[in-house]
């Protein structure tokens, strides 16, 4: 059988602290931010809907919300990216 090239592939094999293994934190998925707050994308698994793997680990600035969801602008290779990104996979830096 031909290997999956989907968007959730190899998804199980993404890193999560130990500390943060076990039941889903109601907290994580509540946690409201506002526009200009800096922050990073680290992808947690145990969640449904998960941005694509390429941009796990980049930091950039909220910049809107639709819905439950919030707007990162990042730059990466000289380009401004925006990405959609649920409040789960979402930490907030100072």
């Amino acid at each position: 059988m031909r290997g999956s090239h989907g968007h959730r592939r190899r998804t199980r094999e993404i890193k999560v602290q130990v500390r943060d293994r076990g039941k889903v934190k109601i907290k994580k998925r509540l946690q409201a931010f506002s526009d200009n707050d800096v922050v990073a994308l680290s992808i947690d698994p145990s969640y449904q809907k998960i941005p694509f793997s390429r941009f796990r680990g980049c930091t950039g600035r909220v910049v809107g919300r639709q819905g439950r969801a919030y707007y990162v602008e990042f730059q990466t290779g000289g380009k401004t990216k925006k990405v959609l990104v649920t409040p789960e996979h979402i930490v907030k830096l100072k």
